[in-house]
Parts: C-alpha cells; structure tokens; sequence
C-alpha cells in the first residue's frame, strides 16, 4: 500500500481518478482485467474505495456488480480502509482452547474498536479474528502483517499493541 498524504478533499478526488486512470490504461486490453484491476487498486490504496468501482465500470462499460460480485466473492479484496498494522488473533481450536477469545478481548480493549474487522480512526490498526493461521503447535498465536507472534497470552499482547502504538510504524510487512 503506498502513502496517500492528500491536503483536501478536491486534491484528494483528483489523485484518486488520476491513479484511477493509470490502471485503467494497464488493463484496457487484458481479458479478464476485472481482478487485476482490484488488485492493482488495493495494492495503491489498501482497500477499493467505491469510486474506484464507479469509475472502472463506466470507463471499461463493465457493469458495477460485476465488480463487486468479485470483491465479495474474494476474501482478499476489502472494501473499508484498512489499518497501517493488521492484528489478526487466531481462534482456532487449539488457539482458541489456549486462550484466543480473551487474548482477542484483550486486542479489541487495547486498540478501542468494538468488532472484528473494525479499524482504528487513526488508521494505524485493523482488528481481525481469524480461525486458523495453521501454527497450531506455538498457540494461541497473533499475527501482526502476518508475522507470527507464538504462545501469546493477553498481557503479551498488550505489550506487543503497546509497542507497536510506540513505533508507529509497526512489524515490517
């Protein structure tokens, strides 16, 4: 995800189309383009703003639900902005035997949102329960940017959070 710093809302319409428009041009002649276009959309802006959708589907004449019966089909694609830092507490059975549900408590309390998939109003941190990273041997674990973080507990957790809300830039992704 590359750094958006817009000065206003204007400012920030026109990067957004500009940007907007150099996808298209990458796609235009591509079978297909559908996927790829969110992709390339999401790897600029960390998530599909709705914009994006309008704009692809009436320059390519591809029609909105085609867009977002992809987005919704794939767990990949999001369609809110998401955190700097994804804090993902797995609860799995072995994780959640040992303790994710409070170590994911724990997280939602440190970070102040109320729900799973929820994201910080600064934008630093987004809150995901998952139900299994496959690392059922060093459970209950957390991944932050998909770094694994083994046998976590709550107060473990905070003091990762606490860390991370320090560096400001968080795990390197």
């Amino acid at each position: 995800m590359r750094a958006h710093n817009y000065r206003n809302e204007a400012e920030e319409r026109d990067l957004m189309i500009e940007t907007f428009e150099n996808i298209v041009r990458q796609h235009r002649e591509k079978d297909g383009n559908v996927i790829s276009l969110m992709q390339d959309t999401q790897e600029e802006f960390g998530y599909i703003p709705r914009e994006a959708v309008n704009y692809f589907s009436e320059a390519l004449g591809i029609a909105s639900s085609r867009f977002y019966g992809v987005l919704t089909f794939y767990s990949q694609f999001h369609l809110k902005p998401r955190g700097k830092n994804i804090v993902s507490v797995c609860c799995g059975t072995a994780c959640h035997v040992k303790g994710g549900t409070r170590i994911a408590e724990r997280v939602q309390r440190d970070l102040g949102v109320a729900a799973d998939g929820e994201t910080t109003e600064d934008r630093q941190f987004t809150f995901e329960v998952v139900r299994c990273v496959g690392a059922c041997s060093i459970a209950p674990v957390v991944l932050v940017n998909n770094r694994a973080y083994a046998e976590m507990t709550p107060d473990g957790t905070s003091k990762l959070i606490s860390q991370l809300k320090k560096e400001g830039s968080g795990a390197a992704r």
